[in-house]
């Protein structure tokens, strides 16, 4: 049973019943001082409080989508890494390959024309040999008639590290969400592009280009928008493209949109920071490049480099989040600029979690959906 299956949380949390109960009852028979007894008891408490921990495990993967697989948890997962083809070309099926479709929760799901669709595909870089799985959500607009010759504003969406693309999806509500706002008139019909900012695991890049390893910022640059481009109708003109992300997601959102303002016309930021961290999970990404190590840090390219011609958007909370006096500094200096164009999301009280980002996410859709090209 998979690591997010319903099933194997059942079994988790009626084995942690079934040996709570059975302690309570056993308990009385295990009172003797032998080493059998003292024995029973050790194991049995050790085994309810695994039980238990591994319940509260799966029910807070389950609701945050922390990791999709056991080999994902346990980092051993090969399926989504870096790939080198050397054939010209990556199939007959391109760079981009829908892989399985399903629909849009709500009203009229059943039917694109009405609700819309959710398409599963799998991207293979053409120039940083970067493969990795997505979803991507068609508006009900895409499959109307009377829309076959338009093309659409498009948005990609990143999670955190590690999450999980289809927590976009089943956690975070973004098709469902773009799809009412749309309905309602208040956002222009977009296409949306969800995937991890993880797109060599399990290591962490942080969307840079790392010196002989995986060259995240140019497959987020060049080879994802080239993909999707040629399979679905987004508009090519410069301003038909987004990007949003939450935690390093954000972080690679705004760092896109500052880096290349030539392909990303807007970047949303939720929660985000504003530097690529060294940790375990990341290794070594600079290499000892000053230059490149300098670039990531968001703050130094506001103050030395020229000003990105660009619309970036970030959030925090006052109280709960770890980012806001970041937050403060980056809103200042993109308005000292008097180029960079910068809006902001503050709440009163929020965390560094999925409710907090439910509560931002229509107004950051809104907002990208007001600055993309209608072509």
């Amino acid at each position: 049973m998979g690591l997010t299956s319903n099933k194997t949380l059942v079994l988790a949390v009626l084995s942690a019943v079934l040996l709570f109960v059975g302690t309570v009852w056993l308990w009385p028979r295990l009172a003797r001082r032998d080493w059998r007894a003292v024995g029973g008891r050790v194991g049995l408490l050790l085994a309810t409080q695994l039980a238990l921990f591994v319940s509260v495990g799966l029910a807070a993967n389950q609701a945050f989508g922390f990791y999709a697989s056991w080999a994902d948890l346990l980092g051993r997962e090969t399926g989504q890494g870096v790939v080198v083809d050397h054939t010209e070309g990556l199939g007959s099926g391109g760079p981009l390959q829908v892989v399985d479709t399903q629909r849009v929760n709500g009203p009229g799901g059943l039917r694109p024309q009405a609700g819309g669709q959710i398409q599963k595909v799998a991207i293979a870089g053409r120039t940083t040999r970067i493969a990795t799985p997505a979803y991507v959500y068609l508006p009900p607009e895409y499959f109307r008639p009377e829309y076959r010759t338009r093309t659409f504003p498009a948005a990609v969406v990143l999670t955190g590290y590690p999450g999980t693309a289809k927590a976009l999806v089943d956690k975070l509500h973004y098709p469902r969400t773009a799809r009412k706002l749309a309905k309602n008139g208040r956002m222009q019909p977009m296409i949306l592009v969800m995937l991890r900012p993880t797109v060599a695991p399990p290591r962490d890049t942080e969307c840079v280009d790392v010196p002989g390893g995986p060259q995240t910022e140019s497959f987020f640059a060049t080879d994802l928008p080239d993909a999707v481009t040629g399979h679905y109708r987004v508009g090519e003109k410069p301003g038909s493209w987004g990007i949003i992300g939450d935690s390093t997601g954000g972080y690679c959102a705004l760092k896109l949109a500052m880096h290349h303002p030539e392909v990303y016309a807007a970047g949303a930021g939720l929660s985000a920071y504003y530097d690529a961290p060294s940790d375990p999970t990341t290794g070594d990404l600079f290499h000892g490049d000053k230059e490149l190590r300098d670039r990531a840090n968001l703050l130094w390219c506001l103050e030395h480099l020229p000003a990105p011609d660009t619309s970036l958007l970030v959030t925090s909370s006052k109280v709960g989040e770890a980012n806001y006096k970041d937050t403060l500094k980056f809103i200042e200096r993109a308005k000292d600029t008097g180029r960079t164009r910068i809006s902001s999301v503050i709440l009163e009280s929020g965390g560094h979690n999925f409710n907090t980002w439910r509560r931002e996410i229509p107004a950051t859709l809104q907002w990208i959906g007001g600055r993309l090209g209608d072509h």
